[in-house]
């Protein structure tokens, strides 16, 4: 899926550091969900998720199609789909495979994007509106990207940062095959941005460990979801969420978020982010708002914010929404 983590600016590949060669979730991990969680039944859920098997969804591009176009399509195919209820551009395709939705006209024409369900949480918690300046501060492969340009009818002014020069390319893909024309992207690292730029909304997805989708698929490589990276991580997000309250407008949003279920990549982030120059507030998340209280949510530190458990349906994923003062 075009979604999750993509590799910390300093080295390693959140999306492919999953689970070691045996399958086993690694010891450090266990040690620190056991540490942050007070209730026992809260690491079992997160065990457990990091072990099912997620099934395929997708999110409709409004920039190009409609619902009753993606399931009249997918319904031809023989394709089963259900809806989600907080999402009408949403479907769940149980027991089905992505490469069965590439093979449609619909995906080789950008009218669906192969997104996870908690993937497509932060832009809408993000609110974006036609006429805002929006930056996305770690944009490929461009899931979230092109989702705030949905969301805006393509009418919001919107900076794409990706630093990876192959990365950058997907995302450029991604824009152009999505209809999203109203993109900048900026082939750089966000924390090099001149502080003279300033934004209505920023979408801080940060290159994080990937702890949240674990396990998901199998193993690709033993031994390189580690303490070393995880470490790796909370120094890059520190310096990226500094960056990006800096470029935030007075008064405007910044949603952080990862998919990860460590806190120290999370709720961590907030706390550090507390100690520095901008000022800051934790706006709460209205979960009941937002039409989102079927999402399997664990406790967290920070009040007001989401940690998202791996399910079936969903990744293990962290947001928060902060206002600069």
């Amino acid at each position: 899926m075009g979604v999750g983590g993509r590799p910390c600016p300093d080295g390693g590949d959140a999306r492919d550091d999953r689970v070691a060669g045996d399958g086993q979730l690694p010891p450090f991990f266990l040690e620190a969900l056991e540490a942050q969680y007070d209730d026992p039944d809260d690491v079992a859920r997160v065990v457990e998720g990091c072990h099912a098997r997620r099934a395929v969804t997708l999110r409709v591009n409004a920039l190009k199609s409609t619902l009753g176009e993606v399931t009249g399509a997918l319904d031809a195919a023989g394709i089963a789909h259900e809806p989600v209820p907080w999402s009408p551009e949403a479907l769940v395709l149980p027991g089905v495979r992505e490469d069965a939705v590439r093979a449609l006209d619909v995906y080789g024409q950008g009218k669906v994007y192969l997104q996870s369900l908690s993937a497509q949480v932060p832009a809408l918690v993000l609110d974006p509106r036609a006429g805002q300046d929006i930056l996305d501060m770690a944009a490929a492969p461009g899931g979230k990207t092109t989702q705030i340009a949905a969301l805006t009818g393509g009418g919001a002014h919107i900076t794409a940062c990706e630093m990876n020069g192959g990365r950058a390319d997907r995302l450029e893909h991604n824009l152009r095959l999505q209809g999203a024309t109203n993109v900048t992207v900026m082939r750089m690292d966000a924390r090099r941005l001149d502080d003279l730029f300033s934004f209505d909304r920023v979408l801080l997805d940060a290159p994080c460990s990937g702890s949240g989708t674990i396990g998901e698929g199998g193993a690709r490589t033993r031994g390189r979801f580690t303490r070393v990276l995880v470490d790796r991580c909370v120094r890059t997000q520190t310096a990226l969420l500094a960056k990006a309250l800096r470029l935030a407008k007075p008064g405007s949003t910044v949603v952080y978020s990862t998919c990860s279920v460590l806190r120290e990549e999370n709720e961590g982030a907030i706390e550090r982010a507390r100690r520095g120059p901008t000022r800051f507030r934790v706006l709460p998340i209205d979960v009941d708002g937002l039409g989102m209280r079927g999402l399997p949510l664990l406790p967290t530190s920070v009040a007001g914010t989401l940690q998202i458990c791996p399910t079936g349906l969903y990744e293990g994923f962290f947001v928060a929404r902060l206002q600069r003062l």
